[in-house]
């Protein structure tokens, strides 16, 4: 067992863009913009948008982030709205863009709504 070539090769190029300042200290990184953040880490082998998302609400507690690839958020949407398929990434972009300033909480409702039976979850009425 242990970690495969492609998740040791990633974790090492990790470790060199932090040597070469392309991954911020936390200090740092609480202080910039989401876009650059995503921006930097994405180009990391390994790093993907969901993944740095994930960083930006759970690790730096930013409020704004809606992880608009992540299938429990679509589906949680898909459920709320009782739509037949869940959008597309794009799509789910423009449809909680009026959640703004609040998305990250709104992407934890549609998480727990992803995960409840039908007719379980009663989500906030501004959802």
């Amino acid at each position: 067992a242990g970690l495969s070539g492609a998740k040791l090769a990633a974790m090492r190029g990790v470790a060199q863009a932090t040597l070469d300042g392309i991954v911020p200290s936390r200090r740092l990184a609480a202080r910039l913009d989401d876009a650059v953040l995503i921006e930097r880490l994405t180009s990391l082998r390994g790093i993907g948008r969901w993944t740095v998302e994930m960083l930006l609400m759970f690790s730096l507690g930013r409020r704004d982030i809606m992880p608009v690839d992540d299938f429990g958020v679509r589906e949680g949407w898909r459920r709320l709205k009782e739509l037949d398929r869940q959008l597309a990434p794009k799509a789910m972009a423009q449809a909680t863009a009026h959640l703004a300033p609040f998305r990250s909480a709104a992407a934890w409702y549609l998480w727990r709504a992803a995960e409840e039976k039908p007719g379980g979850f009663r989500a906030p009425a501004a959802l």
